[in-house]
């Protein structure tokens, strides 16, 4: 009797002392947490519906936030009173707007309506000059020496692209078909912004103050760090984007092709998206030019890589930096597992959204290795 309650004594010591044990009783733990919780998933659908209504002006207003505010900063700074910068930047915001509504949309209107009219013709002339040089007898000898089905490659690639396309028009489907929530959210972005620019900095103390005062100051370390990385992430990728669209409009302005500024703004706005977008962005002035001439397709081609190089040795190093400090694979996956699990809005705020896991994920870690005495070496003594 006296062995086995010497036995058990041993077994409840061994596992109240053991750091790797608990580890585990904790992951057990936070597991049937979890298991629990999907289970009656139900009770959180008013908090589900809640969060998807104000995402949208959310995020669209705190973009907007970390573009202007370092503009009503620099106001501040020159005694201008923070409200009043707020008001003049709105002033000016307004008189962007009206500029673009009455000079410049009716031109993207009209080049769009053009393009897009034009599109399917531009896309079959474009894919019988392809099919014609597959069909020379210059390329179907190097097809058989080779041993490359080219044709099953094309069909293969052709049945993705259209995958792809319906997957992004049906998305914008569902998009346009809550035209009620958008328009809603574009109207309260406004007043959402104005409060975040007048007192977005008191934000986080005001929301360390629900914690507990051993964790107030890493929590503030953990928020600043994250709003470091995003501030310089959305500005850095929107200021990259804009150069880009400005370069390329140039470009394709002195080699003369056609749609030059609705081409432009696509890649601008495509070039948001890291890596991938600048691939999308170069498919529809490939057609155009295609259709145009070969030669047009050269000048082209020449145009979109003197402009991404130029983009990458000078305009991204000075802008981007290595803030971040994320592989460019580890963004690829990143990018291509949010738009397979969110769409559209994922693939845009893939980058942004790791950048914030990251940095919390870290901190974790770097708290999880000071208390648990695992990575220790009295903790390396204990494993063995």
């Amino acid at each position: 009797m006296k062995q086995e309650q010497r036995l058990s004594s041993k077994l409840i010591n061994f596992i109240l002392h053991n750091k790797f044990v608990i580890f585990l009783l904790i992951l057990l733990l936070v597991g049937l947490n979890i298991f629990v919780f999907s289970k009656i998933s139900y009770i959180f659908q008013p908090l589900k519906v809640l969060i998807t209504t104000v995402s949208l002006p959310i995020i669209l207003a705190g973009v907007a936030y970390y573009l202007l505010n370092p503009i009503v900063d620099i106001l501040e700074r020159f005694k201008v009173k923070r409200i009043y910068s707020i008001l003049l930047l709105y002033l000016i915001i307004i008189g962007l707007i009206t500029f673009l509504i009455v000079a410049i949309i009716p031109f993207i209107k009209e080049q769009t309506l053009s393009l897009i009219e034009n599109f399917p013709k531009y896309y079959n002339e474009a894919m019988a000059t392809f099919e014609k040089w597959i069909g020379s007898d210059i390329f179907n000898h190097f097809q058989r020496e080779s041993g490359i089905d080219f044709n099953q490659m094309i069909r293969d690639l052709t049945g993705k692209a259209a995958a792809f396309f319906n997957n992004t028009l049906s998305g914008i489907g569902s998009i346009v078909g809550k035209v009620t929530e958008v328009v809603l959210a574009i109207v309260i972005v406004p007043f959402v912004l104005f409060y975040l620019l007048k007192d977005g900095k008191k934000l986080p103390d005001y929301m360390v103050k629900f914690l507990p005062n051993k964790l107030r100051n890493g929590t503030q370390h953990v928020m600043s760090e994250m709003n470091r990385q995003i501030s310089t992430y959305i500005r850095a990728q929107i200021i990259d984007s804009f150069c880009i669209g400005i370069l390329l409009y140039i470009g394709y302005m002195i080699i003369g092709l056609e749609y030059s500024l609705v081409l432009a703004i696509i890649a601008a706005f495509t070039s948001v998206v890291p890596y991938l977008g600048p691939t999308i962005a170069i498919t529809p002035a490939l057609i155009v030019a295609l259709f145009m001439s070969p030669v047009m397709l050269l000048k082209m081609i020449v145009v979109w890589t003197v402009v991404q190089f130029i983009e990458g040795k000078f305009i991204s190093p000075q802008i981007m930096g290595k803030t971040l400090k994320i592989h460019p694979i580890t963004v690829i996956f990143v990018i291509l597992t949010a738009g397979n699990l969110f769409g559209i809005i994922g693939v845009i705020l893939a980058v942004p959204g790791y950048a914030v896991l990251k940095v919390i994920a870290t901190h974790l870690f770097q708290w999880f290795k000071m208390r648990s005495g695992l990575y220790d070496r009295e903790g390396e003594h204990e494993m063995n």
